[in-house]
This record gives C-alpha cells, structure tokens and sequence, in this order.
C-alpha cells in the first residue's frame, strides 16, 4: 500500500520534495494556502507584467537538474535557460561599476579594467575556495539529527576550512588588497542575514558558487521553475490543492497522523512535510506548548535575517541596464549597521535592480519592462512604523534609482506598481518577523544547530525550506528537499537512487 505523504505549502522545497517522493511511488498531497504554487517563488502579475514575487538569481543549477533527474524528468523539458554573462553589475557611489563574470579570463580582464593589479588575487581565490566548496558542500547535503554527525569523516576533512573566528571580509581581504574588490564578493552576506564584517568567513563558497557555475535566468521568470515542478507532481500522479490553507497538524501520541484545513476538512497520512515559514509554522500549525523546543518565547530570541521593501514595476521604456544591477549604497557600511545593528531606514540605501526584459521577452509588452526593485531593510524586531514610512521611503528608493542608475525619468513611464513591505511579508506571506531570508545563519544556527529536517518531537514530519538545514537560496531549499524526501525512503525502505546519499 502506498505511503499517503501531506505537504504544507507549495514552495520551491515542498515542491522539490513532493516531485521526488511521487517518483518513488508515494501518494502525494500538497495543501497550498495560495490560488497559485510557488511561495516565495511565485509570479506576481499586474495586468501585462509579469514579475518573481522572491527569488531572481539561479545559482548551482546542478542541483536542481539534480531533482529534475531523480524524478525521472530533463529540466531542460520544462524550462528554458539563459546563463548570464556578466553575471550582474556592481555600482558604486562614484558612479564606477564592475560587471563580473563567470569566465575566469573575462573577469581577471574586469577586475585589471577597475582594480589595476588585483586580478592574480582571483586565481589564488578560485583555487581554494573551489576546495572549500569541494569540501564544504557534501556537508551541506548531510541532516544533522545529532551531535554525534560532527563526527562523520566529510565534516572532519572540512572543518579546517571553516576559518572559524574569521569574517566573510577578513577571507576576501586575504585575497585582494582593495576593500571595494573585497565587497565585490560579499554583498550576497545581506540575505543570510548578517553584514559582511560579521558574517562567517566559510560563506565565500556563495561567492564562489557562482564564478565557479553562473548564474541562470529561466524564461518567463524563475518562477517558472515552480510551474515546471508542480507540473512534474502531477505527473507522477501527485495531487496538488491549491486555496487550501492548513489550520494545523494533527498530532496523536506525539506523531502526526495528518492535517486539518481552514475549511475544518482533515486529511489523514502516514506522515507530513512542513515547507511553511518555520517558526510561523511553530508557532500557529501546532498546540501551544506541543513544540517544546521552540516555544514563542524561544524562537524570538533566535536571530533572524534582514526584511527586503520590494517594488514591482511595470514601466512603458525599455532601458539600457544590465539584467541584474546592484548599487552600494554611499556609505555601505553604514547602510548595513542601520539594517542589522540600528534597525532603522537609511536615507541613503543600498538597492538591486533586475532589469529582466533585456533578455526575457515575456515580461513585459513589446517596448515595455517589467522592474524588480529590492532594497534590504531592517526585519520587525526594530521599531519602523512602515503604515508611516511606507511613501516617504517609497519616494526616497525612486529618487535613489533616478540618481544612480540611467533610469533618470522612471517616475514618468511607470504604469503599474506593487509594493511589498516587511508588514505584507508577515500579514500576506507569515513570514516571522517579516525576515525574508528566514533564520540567520551564523555558526550558532547551522547544521546541528539549525532546525533539523526531521522534526525532533513529532515523529513522522519533516521540515523543509530555509528555514531548516541546510539554509535559504534556492539551491539549497531543494537540497532540503531531497534530503526530506530521502530521510522519508529510508525509514519506509523505498527503494530511490539519489545523488544525495548522505541524508
């Protein structure tokens, strides 16, 4: 008889999970609160435009061809993919900027073109951090339900290569002489929520991952990616119902026996995979108190990432920007201590542009473009009134925009916009704290001491998106997962062949 598996919420780990363990034969359901899959990694529409509600960059597209493969399906079936090439711009105050590159050449050429004499710093970088990652990443796909896992020979070779006690800056000034170039490889450090200058140095494999791998667009926007996964469910015979937000999980003798909906419908299973926001899901899918490892009181005093203000923008010109462009705020530094330390709004802010139309013809009408708007700020545990501060900082992010970047008329070609407050992320997304990027990850909240893919105290249910191990960005919520889906074979014996054998 097939394994009845539930999956709460149909982001992009429930969805990586319910694709695999359909594959392998389990009955599948998945409960998504929303009229459309996706999460975080859905589309948002305004009228002809078309726009990712989260995720923008596809990093480490191995992984997921990785899933796509172990579900018996070509990713390339379902998707159609554009490596970007320069990867993104980098602007400065001054008005310099820095594109750069996968390929090796191109970029030592970019880095002599801004920081003359620096790019041998760029050899010596690739050369250990691709051991680094080699090193680092099986300990990524390992779960971690005990202490004792620290021992595995995979954690023991990368241990050393930790640079404990070191920061993200303190690993890329050892390479490059330059802070600017150094920051170059570091903004990515805002959205696992902590600044550069406090962010563990191990973290220079995000860097790495993507001058080692590229970064990818996928037509339509990523959240096409989404589409393309819930599609592969369905195949296999997995029934996704969308409109259909999960109450609570009901538990009996501390195992979960299934979930009852808001409309009061129960649906009963042999076990079930949470992929809501983890300590929404603490805090509102179980009785209070049932959880006693993260009780209310427990998870506020867990550290959290940044919030982000989003804007969507549908515009009538089509401007002459890179796909992607991030422009530093004047003083960065500052910039960033206002976000993690102060909590408080920057007046001069740091902000990431896609600009996805130049390459992605079904975004926007012909002529038109449809603008991702991302500006880090501060999570709710500071005391920014957005009800207050919404148009004021709206208006603040616009003049930014019109002054830094050659968007110098935006306010005139907009016609359509969205915004997305920290507020929204908690009250429309119950997103904890509004913290996007979910739980922070310093050494304290990752691998054994992230929440575990299989939750300790309710037997039978699993945990997947960022807010478990291995952490937040696409890649490795897929990772998560896999690592569920295979967590969940392995205790029924199901039979599966898996890149990942280390769950």
């Amino acid at each position: 008889m097939k394994k009845h598996v539930v999956i709460v919420g149909a982001g992009p780990g429930g969805l990586a999970a319910g694709m695999l363990l359909a594959a392998r034969g389990c009955r599948v359901t998945m409960c998504e609160k929303d009229a459309v899959v996706g999460g975080r990694n859905k589309a948002v529409k305004l009228g002809k435009y078309t726009f990712d509600t989260g995720p923008t960059f596809l990093m480490l597209r191995e992984v997921l061809d990785e899933v796509f493969a172990e579900a018996g399906r070509d990713s390339n079936d379902y998707l159609k993919f554009k490596k970007l090439d320069p990867m993104y711009r980098l602007a400065f105050g001054d008005g310099k900027y820095f594109e750069p590159a996968s390929d090796h050449k191109k970029m030592k050429k970019e880095i002599e073109r801004l920081f003359p004499g620096e790019s041998a710093g760029l050899d010596r970088y690739k050369a250990y951090e691709k051991k680094r990652f080699e090193l680092m990443y099986p300990c990524l796909q390992k779960t971690y339900s005990s202490p004792l896992d620290f021992l595995s020979k995979n954690f023991r070779r990368a241990f050393m290569h930790f640079s404990l006690g070191r920061s993200l800056m303190d690993v890329l000034k050892g390479y490059f002489s330059n802070e600017r170039l150094a920051l170059t490889f570091t903004f990515q450090a805002k959205y696992l929520g902590m600044s550069p200058w406090e962010c563990p140095g191990a973290f220079t494999i995000i860097s790495y991952i993507e001058h080692a791998f590229g970064v990818w667009h996928t037509e339509g926007g990523l959240s096409k990616i989404a589409d393309a996964m819930a599609k592969v469910v369905k195949e296999h015979g997995g029934t996704i119902r969308l409109k259909a937000p999960v109450k609570r999980i009901i538990t009996e003798d501390r195992k979960a026996k299934g979930v009852e909906l808001s409309s009061g419908e129960r649906i009963m299973a042999d076990d079930v995979i949470i992929n809501a926001d983890f300590s929404y899901a603490m805090t509102n899918l179980f009785r209070d108190g049932e959880i006693k490892q993260y009780t209310r009181p427990k998870l506020a005093k867990k550290k959290y990432s940044c919030s982000i203000f989003m804007m969507y923008l549908g515009v009538d010109k089509k401007y002459t920007m890179p796909h992607h462009a991030i422009y530093f705020a004047d003083d960065y530094k500052s910039n960033v201590s206002d976000i993690f330390k102060r909590r408080v709004l920057s007046k001069d802010t740091s902000l990431y542009v896609r600009n996805a139309s130049v390459n992605d013809k079904t975004l926007a009408p012909q002529g038109h473009s449809a603008l991702y708007v991302l500006v880090p700020v501060a999570n709710l545990t500071g005391s920014i009134d957005w009800k207050r501060e919404r148009d004021a900082f709206r208006d603040i992010v616009l003049d930014t925009i019109e002054r830094k970047t050659p968007m110098k008329d935006l306010r005139k070609h907009i016609k359509r916009e969205h915004i997305i407050t920290p507020d929204e992320w908690l009250s429309d997304y119950n997103v904890y704290n509004g913290a996007t990027f979910n739980l922070a990850h310093n050494l304290g909240q990752m691998l054994y001491f992230r929440p575990h893919n299989k939750l300790d105290e309710v037997d039978n249910t699993y945990i997947v998106g960022g807010g478990t191990h291995p952490g937040s960005g696409l890649p490795t919520i897929y990772e998560s997962g896999r690592i569920a889906a295979n967590l969940l074979c392995k205790k029924y014996g199901i039979p599966y062949t898996s890149k990942n054998t280390l769950a």
